[in-house]
């Protein structure tokens, strides 16, 4: 391996603590007290993104449901033909696209408004039309990629997932979920035995 290559490695590692440490100066907590109050009390929860963030919107739909809270992920792209009729009023939908202006969830916005969905906007962009349309929005920081071009969404989907991460856990909190609830939904692999032998 060149040396190249494993002080860009060591690097990824340093960029990606660093924007870890530095997201916790932009926690708003108010902005995640309402976020977590809608997820806490939503019948059903909606997950977007495009790209890299559409990933990490499929993660966040799995870590709701792994509290049982309904989630699921919607494709910007099957949104707009059908599949937000998941959503009904009082629910709630998370957008997440770094600069605000992803112009596939737009349409999905309209949707959300007109049908009384709630919405919560994930964006570095506070001033773009997500952010402007939102309920709730929760500050993206990123500090940059860790390719040498600052262009391949890595650094930006860990504190995509940061966010998410945090968001769960204070829903876990402020739900009162408790592990025996998740171990009777998990009795697949590792954590499954754990928390079942323990339950036992």
């Amino acid at each position: 391996m060149k040396q190249e290559s494993l002080q860009a490695i060591r690097q990824a590692y340093e960029i990606e603590e660093a924007c870890i440490r530095e997201m916790k100066d932009f926690i708003n907590e108010e902005a995640f007290a309402k976020a977590v109050d809608l997820l806490s009390k939503a019948p059903r929860i909606g997950t977007a993104g495009c790209g890299h963030s559409g990933i990490i919107c499929q993660h966040m739909a799995h870590l709701m449901c792994c509290i049982e809270r309904p989630a699921r992920f919607i494709s910007p792209a099957e949104a707009v033909h059908g599949a937000t009729g998941f959503l009904q009023a009082g629910d709630v939908m998370i957008f997440a696209s770094r600069g605000g202006k992803t112009k596939e969830l737009l349409p999905i916005v309209d949707i959300c408004k007109a049908k009384g969905v709630s919405i919560i906007s994930v964006t570095e962009n506070m001033e773009s039309p997500l952010a402007q349309a939102a309920d709730v929005v929760l500050k993206q920081h990123v500090n940059r990629e860790t390719d040498k071009w600052n262009a391949q969404g890595t650094t930006s989907t860990t504190s995509l997932c940061m966010i998410f991460h945090a968001l769960q856990a204070a829903v876990i909190e402020e739900t009162g979920y408790q592990a025996e609830q998740f171990a009777l939904i998990h009795p697949g692999g590792a954590v499954g035995e754990r928390l079942n032998n323990k339950a036992l």
